[in-house]
């Protein structure tokens, strides 16, 4: 493999790693918030929270896949 593809390939990975922690993140900063204002909808927040999260891991591994496949 190409040394520049071999770089931007781990590039890519930092990239999906960076943005899915990011993702997950913003998700459950945003779920506390409404958990704190509508305390009542802890257990359906908390639902959607959980599936968001696994969404974004989901797609964060698809991605990553992607990169390292470049080689």
């Amino acid at each position: 493999m190409v040394p520049m593809a071999m770089s931007t390939a781990a590039i890519g990975a930092g990239f999906v790693i960076v943005g899915a922690g990011l993702g997950i993140g913003l998700l459950w900063a945003a779920g506390l918030q409404s958990m704190a204002r509508q305390p009542e909808m802890q257990t359906k927040l908390q639902a959607v929270m959980l599936i968001g999260a696994a969404l974004i891991e989901g797609t964060a591994l698809f991605a990553l896949v992607i990169c390292l496949m470049t080689k």
